[in-house]
This record gives structure tokens, C-alpha cells and sequence, in this order.
């Protein structure tokens, strides 16, 4: 893709050309400080006022205050300050003021974080009550009724990041009347701007934050709405400016670049109409579910803002999408950017009561008013892109590539493995695990190979309902008739020979054999799998080892373990790798593996080290519907595709070969890690990775471009 598609404006958005020369101008041009009494100072003065006019027109703030701050994060803690400032007043005259800081279950985290704050510091001792949302992600009316009484703040949202849900803010400030409550209202408005209609005068709130930066405004410039009469608190005292309401001299670029932008929103002659918007959104949900089968809206469209779409699909992980779009060029979300780094499902879908699998794999693609028909073009072209790659790649539909001898399914520190034989279409399962059955079972399903034995490294209770699970699942693939074995291992196997005439017995899969090895008194098994010659299996003909032993165990060699059954090359898969470490080589524990960061490439480098070594070869260890979705292609050369559950099988080719020099790459640098340092630790030293993923090499090589 040769540039990035964004459709995460609810984050934040690119900033408008017309506000970066505003904030340009009033740097070079208008710097004076506004409170200063010279004409340098007055003429910036005078853009400060004309900005803040022009914001009060916008908002409908009448006879309102607008204070200019940092951003949202600080007008919310000045309007929860505030509130509670006059809270603890009333509470010392001995007014009755309510109980209960009251939230939308759907808010933004800074507002219960900062109600929990300022009721802690200053002593309110009121108690914070959750108000419920129904399925469309709207707050609970009767609920609030209830509750709206004993209420000394309510705090709502006018539409949420998440979802795009807009409240009905006229019934919330009726129940608020009709109730005859004394709270205090805020409505985080930060959504609202550019999107929907403002007149605050008009209503009954008495807060309400906004961010630039959420629309087409740089970051650090945000406001503050006060009606006029309520009760106001400065978060910061100092100078004396913005009336005294907010410390500190004015960010007058911020407050310059937001002024252009509502100056754009005012002309109308650069944000697109809500008809409009409409259209592009009705466009976006038919590539979408042209691209995606089984993908579901989890706000009703009519419920929402036109420029934000929250959908789940069944079977797929929120992070197998984000990796999809992310490799295509589609900047898309999880959620709330504040909430990214945490590995948890959307609290805003399961306050909606959404069934579990949507709340865990839910994506939001969100588009500022200011896109044209050619952005949405682009991006459904895009989308359709992602359609395909995840259909070649097999994302939802787990697929044997074919050319693996063995496959590795990890999740949680739990590694399963398949050892296969393409020609005869045969396979056996080695130590599935609980979490992973389902996975298995469709990988084998879908190709149709034939099981000739589900057995496990270690016995007990619940290792032996795990593969009868699998059993049940692949009834009819089945090439064995019972076990009767407390590891699994199928009744009426041939005898194989190992090592020096070790006798044992073995499952063929064509032309290989996987034979089983007991150890301890028969409380514990490994497997060798290689190709047997005359019903032996020859230690230099052994490509695969799997064991119990966790590869990170350096008081044990596999080696030792396993009698000298191995060679040097063979690649020991275990069932356990907390670590991640993937596989190893009898040698492993005993070898040296350099640091990291000797093993690293940074784009400079990379590009280097690609100059000087012409037999180099680029290897992208993502997964298939990633590499499709995106090849990369990094001076003239195209990546080839290992991803790391077929590294074990690659390794074991790779080994006992010439080796040339391998750099492996992936999205964030990770993956691409744990693939160099498996192979060092295997005794491949020719192996780099690419430090930062390709998102930090294309950034560069952009940033590059761009000043050359």
C-alpha cells in the first residue's frame, strides 16, 4: 500500500492545513503574550478574543463562559472541581446536596477517575453510582428518574468514542426537571463538535469540555464551558489569566489553529453535510459487509454519529482485524486510544450488555467530517483489499498451507503441535490443549487429513478429556479405533527400531514415522518424528523432537533426556514455552545466544546491510492474512512468509544447509525477535531482525522522503 488510509479520527485527527498556517502565523507573526500592554501583546490579545467569540458562536454558549485548556482531561477536572468545590460548600451550611456522583456507564475514564479524585481530596465523602445504558449504549431514563434525586453531579456523554452512540440529552435534561434535582450537570462534549448541533445557552448544562484535537486542531488546545451562574472553581492559580479562571500564558498557536478550524466549520465551505456524511457511512458498512461475512454493527446506525462505525465479527479476533487493516494501510481502533495498551474487552460494549464475543473483538472505525468522496473511495478499495488477503491468507478459516512437516498452535504458554505428512494426507496431534481445540480441529478439518493418533507428553485427568474433546470434533477423521493408553497412543502401532536397536513403536505417516519414547518409569513421553528406513529411525534421520521439557529448562539437555536418540539439528518442540521461545536444538541450553540488540537492524541499517549482502533474504514472520494484505517489499526485494507456527518446520530445513543471511521482519519488531533469536539459539548465526517493525522502517523512510 503505498499510503495510509486513517479512519481513526475519534483518536484524533490529522490537523487542517488551514490551522497548521494559523499556528504558523501566530508564532512568527502575532507572538506576543496576550496579557501584555503594548501593541505586540494587544494584537495578540485580539486574536485570543476573536477565537474565543467565534467559539461561543459555534457552541451556543450565550451568556456562557468559554475557557481555553489543554485539552479535555483538564476541563473535565475543572468542571468536577468546581461541582465539588460548591458541593462541600452547601454540605457546611448544612444544604441538602445529594449523595451520589452519578455516571454514565459509557463515560471516558477521566471522568469517574477524576469524580474518584476530587471526591477523595476534598473530603465530600459522597458515594459513586454507576447510570446503566441499554443495549444501544443509551443512558437508562428510568433509572436516572430514580436516582436523580439524591444526585449532587450527573455526568453524561453527548456521543460516545467507542460506539458513536448519541444521547438524547433533551430526555436526560427533562428527568433532571421533572425531578427537580440540584445536581450539577456535565456533558462531555468532545465528539459533539463539527458533528452535531451545539446550543448550550438553550439547555440546562453547566459543563461542558471539548478537545481540538479531536477535530482537526493539534493536540494541547482544548475548552471549558461554564453557564452562566454556575459555580466555578480555578484548577490552577497564578497570573491572573483568561479572567482569572485558568493559570498560565495562553498556548496562543493552539488557540490560533483552533480558531481556523472553527472559522472553516462556521463558513461551511470545508466540512461535509451531515447528508453527506450519511452517504459516506452507507458506503463504508457495504464494503464492510461485503469484506467481512458475519460482521455486526453493535450500535444500531441510526443511534449514531455518522462518522463512527463499531463492529464485531464472529470467529475473529479484534486483533486478527486491527493486524489485517494495519497491514493494508487502514489506521483502525479497538476502542478508546487511552485504553489501547490494556488486553481487555470494551467496557463501553459489555455496559451495553453485548454477548461476550463482541465486547472482546470489536473494532471502531471512525472518519472526520472533512473527508471527501476520493478518501472514501480509497478506503473502500481498501477494505476490499483486506476482504481478499484474509480469504487467501485463511484468517477465519484456519488452513494448512501445505510443504509443513509440523505446525505449531500457541496461546497462552501452551503449544500444541501437528506433525504432518502432506502426500498421504495423515497427521498426528501432539499435546493439544484445552484452549486451542477448536483451532486444531478446523485446521484439520479444512484439509481433510486423516488422524492417526491424538497422544499427549504427560498423562492425567485432564490432558485425556482435552483429546477426547479433539476426538469428538474430528469423529470420521479418525484413522485409530481406541487408545486405552493414559497418553493417548493408538492401539495396534508397528514396532520401529531407535538409536542402537532400541525397540519401540511408531505411527507412520507416509515415508516418516512419529515414535513414542517413555521416560521416568513411563510417567512422562517425548516423540521423534523423521523419515524411517526399514522400520528404523536412524538418530541423523530424526528432524523433530517433542517433549515436556520446557525449552528454557538449562538443567536438562533434550539430548540427555532423550537417551542420544537426536542429532545436533534436530528440532525439539515443547509443550510447555512460558517464554515464548518457540523451539530449540539439543544444544541449546549449552549455546550462547547474543544480546538482542547485536541481533537488531534499524532502518539505516537495514538498508545497508542489505546493499552489502546482495543473498540476503527478507523474511516476514506474520501471520498469511497479514503478508497478504501487505508484502512488503524493502529495497527491490519482497519479503517471503514464515510466520512462526511453520518456524519449527523452516528451521528444520534451514539447518545442516549453506546458510545466508535471514532478517526477519513483522509489524512492531516482536515476532520478528523471538524468530532471530530462535534460530541463534538453534546454532543459525546468520540471522537479524528489522528493530521497531515495519511500522518504525516505513515511518522513517517517510519521514525521509519528506525532507529530501
Amino acid at each position: 500500500m503505498t499510503h495510509d488510509i486513517y479512519l481513526d479520527a475519534n483518536a484524533t485527527s490529522p490537523v487542517l492545513p488551514a490551522a497548521i498556517a494559523a499556528a504558523a502565523d501566530a508564532m512568527a507573526a502575532c507572538y506576543g503574550n496576550p496579557s501584555s500592554g503594548h501593541a505586540t501583546g494587544l494584537h495578540a490579545k485580539l486574536l485570543l478574543d476573536g477565537v474565543r467569540e467565534r467559539t461561543r458562536r459555534m457552541i451556543g454558549a450565550g451568556s456562557g463562559s468559554v475557557i481555553f485548556t489543554s485539552g479535555a482531561t483538564e476541563a473535565i477536572q475543572t468542571a468536577v472541581l468546581s461541582a465539588l468545590c460548591a458541593v462541600r460548600e452547601r454540605q457546611a451550611s448544612g444544604e441538602s446536596t445529594g449523595d451520589l456522583l452519578l455516571y454514565g456507564a459509557t463515560e471516558h475514564k477521566a471522568v469517574p477517575e477524576a469524580l474518584a479524585h476530587w471526591n477523595r481530596l476534598l473530603g465530600t465523602g459522597l458515594t459513586l453510582r454507576v447510570l446503566p445504558v441499554d443495549g444501544e449504549g443509551r443512558h437508562r431514563l428510568d433509572v436516572l428518574r430514580q436516582l436523580a434525586p439524591r444526585a449532587a453531579m450527573v455526568c453524561t456523554m453527548a456521543a460516545n468514542n467507542e460506539t458513536g452512540t448519541i444521547s438524547d440529552l433533551a430526555a436526560i435534561e427533562k428527568a433532571l426537571l421533572v425531578s427537580t434535582s440540584k445536581a450539577f450537570w456535565m456533558v462531555d462534549s468532545v465528539q459533539a463538535l463539527g458533528k452535531l448541533p451545539l446550543a448550550l445557552e438553550s439547555t440546562r448544562i453547566d459543563y461542558a469540555p471539548f478537545s481540538g484535537h479531536k477535530l482537526y486542531a493539534p493536540k494541547g488546545i482544548g475548552m471549558l464551558y461554564v453557564r452562566d451562574g454556575a459555580p466555578f472553581t480555578a484548577l490552577m492559580a497564578g497570573g491572573g489569566q483568561e479572567s482569572g479562571q485558568r493559570a498560565g500564558t495562553e498556548n496562543m498557536a493552539g488557540i490560533a489553529a483552533l480558531g481556523a478550524v472553527l472559522a472553516a466549520l462556521e463558513t461551511g465551505d470545508t466540512f461535509r453535510t451531515p447528508a453527506q456524511l450519511h452517504g459516506y457511512r452507507s458506503r463504508l458498512v457495504a464494503s464492510l459487509r461485503e469484506a467481512l461475512p458475519g460482521i455486526v454493527f453493535n450500535t444500531p446506525l441510526h443511534a449514531a454519529l455518522p462518522t463512527t462505525l463499531n463492529f464485531s465479527v464472529a470467529g475473529l479476533s479484534s486483533s486478527d482485524l486491527l493486524d489485517v487493516f494495519d497491514a493494508a494501510g487502514l489506521r483502525v481502533s479497538a476502542g478508546s486510544a487511552c485504553s489501547a495498551a490494556k488486553a481487555a474487552p470494551s467496557y463501553v460494549l459489555e455496559a451495553m450488555a453485548l454477548e461476550g464475543w463482541r465486547c472482546a473483538s470489536a473494532v471502531r472505525l471512525s472518519f472526520g467530517p472533512a473527508v471527501d468522496d476520493a478518501f472514501i473511495d480509497a478506503a473502500c478499495e481498501r477494505i476490499a483489499h483486506c476482504g481478499r488477503a484474509m480469504r487467501t491468507g485463511g484468517l477465519g478459516q484456519p488452513l494448512l498451507h501445505g510443504g509443513e512437516d509440523v505446525i505449531r498452535v500457541a496461546r497462552d504458554g501452551a503449544s500444541a503441535w501437528l506433525a504432518l505428512d502432506e502426500a498421504s494426507r495423515t497427521c498426528v496431534v501432539i499435546d493439544p490443549a484445552g484452549p486451542l481445540v477448536e483451532t486444531i480441529a478446523s485446521m484439520i478439518r479444512s484439509r481433510h487429513y486423516r488422524v492417526r493418533g491424538i497422544v499427549g507428553t504427560s498423562s492425567g485427568v485432564d490432558a485425556l478429556a482435552v483429546r477426547a474433546k479433539l476426538a469428538e470434533l474430528l469423529d470420521g477423521q479418525l484413522d485409530f479405533a481406541g487408545t486405552g493408553d493414559p497418553f493417548g497412543w493408538p492401539a495396534g502401532s508397528a514396532s520401529v527400531v531407535l538409536g542402537l536397536a532400541t525397540s519401540s513403536v511408531g505411527i507412520a505417516l507416509g515415508g516418516q514415522v512419529v515414535a513414542r519414547i517413555s521416560h521416568d518409569g513411563d510417567t512422562s513421553r517425548s516423540y521423534l518424528m523423521g523419515m524411517s528406513t526399514g522400520g528404523a529411525l536412524a538418530p541423523a534421520d530424526v528432524r523433530f523432537a517433542f517433549t515436556n521439557m520446557a525449552p528454557a529448562d538449562t538443567h536438562r539437555d533434550p539430548s540427555e533426556q532423550m537417551g542420544g536418540l537426536l542429532n545436533g539439528d534436530t528440532v525439539v518442540c515443547p509443550a510447555h514455552d512460558s517464554a515464548n521461545l518457540i523451539c530449540t536444538t539439543p544444544a541449546s541450553s549449552a549455546r550462547a545466544v547474543p544480546p538482542p540488540d547485536s541481533m537488531e537492524l534499524d532502518p539505516a541499517d537495514l538498508d545497508r546491510f542489505l546493499r552489502e549482502r546482495p543473498d540476503a533474504i527478507l523474511v516476514d514472520v506474520r501471520n498469511p492474512w497479514e503478508h497478504e494484505a501487505g508484502r512488503p517489499v524493502i529495497q527491490g526485494r519482497t519479503a517471503c512468509n514464515v510466520p512462526l507456527s511453520r518456524l519449527p518446520s523452516q528451521l528444520a530445513q534451514w539447518l545442516g544447509v549453506e546458510s545466508r543471511p535471514l532478517v526477519f521482519i513483522c509489524r512492531l519488531g516482536t515476532r520478528s525477535q523471538r524468530a532471530a533469536q530462535c534460530l541463534h539459539r538453534a546454532g543459525y548465526a546468520q540471522a537479524w531482525h528489522l528493530g521497531g517493525g515495519l511500522a518504525t522502517h516505513f515511518s522513517v523512510r517517510k519521514s525521509e522522503l519528506s525532507h529530501s
